[in-house]
């Protein structure tokens, strides 16, 4: 496998070619890789899955029908009343040894991320540092997120309360293809620790990653009944993990997030949600423009944008917006595209075909209708049969598909604003809510507008990296974007069940000590006042 010299259209310059003896597809997925991951896969049909470099064939894979999702489940829960059982500190521990082996063998993940999603070799490492600091915070920081907790009672001193956290039991995980190894087995690891056991149906092109995590995991010390692995067609194999799952995490598109979510609701069992984005970039008048044009490719391309906290929208301040752009579209045009496994490329290639053809969907209808293509627009099949150049639009009108549909690929929209008010009501006039992205040399500035925009993050100064990095703090969608949050506390409570163990000493809570009910009514009028003015909470 190797980067291609090709015509240069637009600027885009793909790199040189790879050099000699570089890894190929066959040299990493060999079949007794193959025979190692999937040995624990549920599975008693046969699928498979490919490269999106060169289309070929990765690997022949088990695949699961509906009672070998219920058999799943069932092995799961076996496990997991022994697992719940588990110390939280020996629990934690798994994933502290789980840190240091991906971070050690990281150059297996690297490959496999890279030949199942078709990124850069340096956007497939960001998933190898998103899963390693979720591992680490939740190695320190589960016990004081599970410990029991001590409550002020309804009456003090006469009523103890504690509230203690249990797992849910089984965790029904559906998760995408377009980061296989964060959002498989990243948001599984708060499950794990709270002493859950998961069923997860990984996106079966891009499964041998999340097969790869959970080998690992097992070679942490992780139960290998705790963690199952289902694989099939989303629509037949993903309603049968709802059916059964005591809670359920899902990351994919809006659309079958409410089909999801009306799965759990009619079971009445919870679920997270993270979902689409259309996501805004503000760059305000006094902004840093050079930082501002290299922080919106990084923004824009990472991934080929198939990225749910991407930017698809970027709002400029008419004062910089010419002098924005042409730095913009010149880091856009120096972009390398590239295939191999190995570092140096900017960007790769779109997953397959139907992301292909929406991107290239949006960017002639938006032609056509008036917008003007300031760079890119093109496929570049002399790299890959899903290689699209990085794209910048201007002039998009309300009425493109490019402008309210998420695009999901490297195609971004310029518009121009005259006054900041007018740039958060045009980044907030969108059904969605994941991400934005603002940028000015006055922080204080950059906080106010931030609070401004309804989204579930908003990173100053850079594009999506610092709050989704940021792992204390939750990071989830607001409005169409999804429910619940990844992340922090909520990250790892929404996979336990709360319960209040209220004790009373000393007097019961009714008349005692020889009082009526007139006279118990009283006393307790008078204790309620005196709490108050005493401040008790």
């Amino acid at each position: 496998m190797t980067d291609t010299q090709a015509p240069d259209s637009t600027g885009t310059n793909p790199l040189a070619p790879a050099p000699e003896g570089a890894r190929t597809a066959a040299d990493v997925v060999t079949p007794e890789l193959v025979a190692q991951l999937t040995k624990g896969v549920v599975g008693s049909g046969r699928t498979a899955n490919h490269t999106p470099f060169t289309g070929e064939k990765l690997a022949d894979l088990p695949e699961s029908t509906p009672e070998d999702v219920l058999q799943a489940f069932e092995s799961a829960r076996t496990a997991q009343a022994v697992w719940e059982r588990t110390p939280v500190r020996q629990r934690a521990a798994v994933l502290l040894r789980f840190h240091d082996l991906v971070l050690e063998r990281q150059a297996e993940v690297l490959d496999l991320i890279q030949l199942e999603t078709g990124k850069a070799r340096l956007h497939a490492h960001e998933e190898v540092q998103a899963v390693a600091v979720a591992a680490r915070h939740y190695g320190r920081k589960a016990p004081a997120y599970l410990r029991p907790k001590r409550h002020t009672g309804a009456v003090p001193t006469l009523t103890k309360v504690t509230e203690l956290r249990h797992p849910r039991g089984v965790v029904g995980q559906i998760a995408p293809w377009n980061y296989p190894l964060e959002l498989s087995v990243g948001d599984a690891l708060p499950a794990f620790v709270a002493g859950n056991a998961v069923v997860m149906k990984p996106d079966t092109e891009t499964c041998l990653t999340a097969l790869w995590a959970r080998d690992l995991l097992i070679e942490a010390g992780l139960p290998e009944g705790v963690f199952q692995v289902v694989l099939g067609e989303g629509p037949v194999v993903g309603p049968e993990v709802v059916k059964h799952a005591d809670y359920v995490s899902f990351t994919g598109s809006t659309r079958t997030g409410r089909e999801v979510a009306q799965g759990a609701a009619a079971r009445l069992v919870g679920v997270s949600l993270e979902l689409g984005g259309k996501n805004a970039m503000l760059v305000l008048d006094d902004a840093d423009i050079e930082k501002a044009a290299a922080g919106a490719v990084r923004a824009c391309f990472s991934s080929a944008g198939q990225l749910c906290i991407s930017i698809e929208r970027l709002y400029v301040h008419e004062s910089v917006a010419d002098a924005f752009l042409e730095r913009f579209a010149a880091r856009t045009r120096a972009m390398r595209l590239g295939n191999s496994l190995a570092y140096g490329a900017d960007m790769g290639s779109l997953v397959g075909e139907r992301q292909l053809k929406t991107v290239e969907r949006h960017v002639e209808e938006a032609v056509t209708k008036g917008a003007k293509l300031i760079t890119g627009g093109v496929a570049r099949p002399d790299i890959g049969p899903y290689f699209f150049e990085p794209t910048i639009l201007d002039g998009v009108e309300d009425s493109m598909a490019v402008c309210e549909e998420e695009t999901f690929g490297p195609v971004v929209s310029i518009y121009r604003f005259s006054s900041e008010d007018e740039a958060v009501e045009r980044a907030n006039a969108t059904p969605y809510g994941l991400n934005s992205s603002v940028w000015t040399k006055n922080a204080r500035r950059g906080r106010e507008v931030a609070a401004r925009l309804r989204t579930g993050t908003v990173n100053v100064n850079e594009g999506y990296a610092p709050a989704y990095g940021s792992v204390q703090s939750p990071m989830g969608g607001m409005k169409d974007s999804g429910l619940g949050r990844r992340h922090g506390s909520e990250g790892i409570l929404k996979y336990t069940e709360a319960q209040t163990v209220a004790q009373q000493r000393l007097l019961p809570m009714a008349p005692s000590l020889g009082m009526d009910d007139e006279g118990y009514a009283r006393f307790m009028s008078t204790s309620l006042r005196l709490m108050k003015a005493f401040r008790f909470r």
